[in-house]
């Protein structure tokens, strides 16, 4: 049995400080590129080292824990889909594909509803794909070439396709948070997306608005020529995506059909220079990869240490102290909401995060009179909300690696996450939407 204890959580905490604190000292000192001087795979070795010397029994068994992790399904899975997307954006970067698509965009959406526009598609491809990962794969460079081909800020633009990205996986009744979320409080999908839409769309149309604001003064200049042809990979991997199909493989056609623009259709464009352009892809991925490999190993040894079940433990304790708990229903939907957002930060992944505090979050509920859809709907939002604002969560890495940015700045652009977080708290203030309590 695995003891409490909250000193497995101290190596995070070393991260975090090495990551943030390193970048806030360069920018105070003046220093150019402030966040990018200590780069997160670097500053994650000291917290690694601490929780090896934090673990018990032989060094070997502790390795073999930390290797465990970074050898999990999903970070496996997370670094695959990084490999494709890096591939893909740039041989279609390559044989012209990005500024077909913007130069096709812009020639048919007015300036002022570019920003609102890029939210809306990206939300929409994420609620029918299921994935905010696959979606920010496909969306993202195309932001970054509308950036480019505007006078919005990139920070702006990409976190605009970040946002939509976690509103469909919020929402999508195919993604694994909604599954995840869904039974472990054992409620049905389409109860808890009716809860969960009326907390996401409010939150949605403010978050229209102020992008129509932000982009309203945007002035594009006369979008220029493109071939419909070049368009074709970037409409391909939409279409594909919004079938359902495996992101991997919807990456992998995407990247054959961009190599194929170029080899038939673009001068001097070789087999060669397509290998090399996939491999440019991979190297623009390193980063990112190594960072959610080393994230997972050290997960696994904060969990294996018992970091999580103590955290667990405490928002357990404290929701525990209400003398009548079926008068203070808010406490239980505020205690449900911290474990699920506290676990996420510790794991970097908002799946992981629901599966692991979901049997505490339906204890919490019952005892509270919380009704399981209300549960389910609660941990979804709030794992959406903290994935899509971590620097050192998947979704902000892929985006900042495509577009350059650092995912410490960027995290503060993504506007979306910023007013659900918003929503959902003014949610639980207020009770609404409510529930029967009587259906559990």
């Amino acid at each position: 049995m695995i003891r409490q204890s909250p000193l497995a959580l101290l190596p995070l905490g070393l991260f975090l400080a090495l990551f943030i604190g390193s970048g806030l000292y360069y920018q105070s000192a003046g220093v150019d590129f402030a966040f990018y001087q200590i780069s997160a795979p670097v500053a994650i070795l000291p917290a690694i080292v601490l929780a090896l010397i934090l673990q018990k029994g032989r060094l070997n068994e502790r390795i073999e824990t930390f290797i465990s992790g970074v050898g999990e399904h999903t970070i496996i899975t997370m670094a695959l889909i990084f490999l494709l997307a890096g591939a893909f954006a740039s041989v279609a970067k390559a044989v012209g594909g990005v500024d077909a698509t913007v130069n096709f965009g812009l020639s048919i959406i007015p300036p002022q509803f570019v920003l609102p526009g890029l939210f809306v598609i990206t939300a929409f491809i994420a609620t029918s794909m299921g994935t905010s990962m696959g979606t920010i794969a496909a969306v993202a460079p195309i932001a970054v070439g509308v950036a480019e081909a505007t006078d919005l800020s990139l920070l702006l633009a990409i976190g605009t396709v970040v946002g939509g990205a976690m509103f469909g996986d919020n929402l999508s009744i195919i993604s694994d948070t909604t599954i995840a979320a869904t039974r472990t409080q054992g409620c049905e999908m389409k109860d808890k997306f009716r809860l969960n839409f009326k907390i996401a769309l409010p939150a949605a149309l403010l978050t229209l608005v102020w992008l129509y604001i932000q982009g309203s003064s945007a002035r594009v200049e006369a979008p220029g020529e493109y071939e419909l042809l070049r368009v074709l990979p970037y409409l391909a991997v939409l279409v594909l995506a919004l079938s359902g199909l495996n992101v991997m493989v919807v990456l992998f056609v995407g990247i054959l059909l961009a190599g194929g623009v170029g080899l038939f259709a673009t001068d001097g464009y070789s087999i060669a220079q397509w290998s090399k352009d996939i491999y440019a892809g991979y190297t623009g991925m390193q980063e990112i990869l190594i960072l959610s490999l080393l994230i997972g190993g050290l997960g696994a040894l904060m969990k294996s240490q018992g970091g999580l079940i103590w955290l667990s433990s405490m928002i357990d304790r404290l929701s525990r102290q209400s003398s009548d708990p079926k008068k203070h229903r808010r406490s239980g939907e505020v205690s449900i909401s911290a474990a699920v957002a506290l676990t996420n930060i510790c794991t970097a992944n908002n799946t992981v995060s629901i599966i692991i505090s979901g049997g505490l979050a339906r204890d919490i509920a019952e005892r509270y009179g919380v009704d399981p859809r209300r549960s389910a709907s609660l941990m979804d939002i709030f794992s959406c909300v903290v994935q899509g604002m971590l620097p050192y969560g998947a979704q902000v890495l892929l985006a900042g690696s495509i577009a350059g940015l650092s995912p410490l700045l960027l995290a503060g652009n993504i506007h979306y996450c910023w007013v659900l977080a918003g929503a959902g708290l003014v949610s639980i203030m207020l009770g609404k939407p409510g529930v029967p309590a009587s259906r559990h």
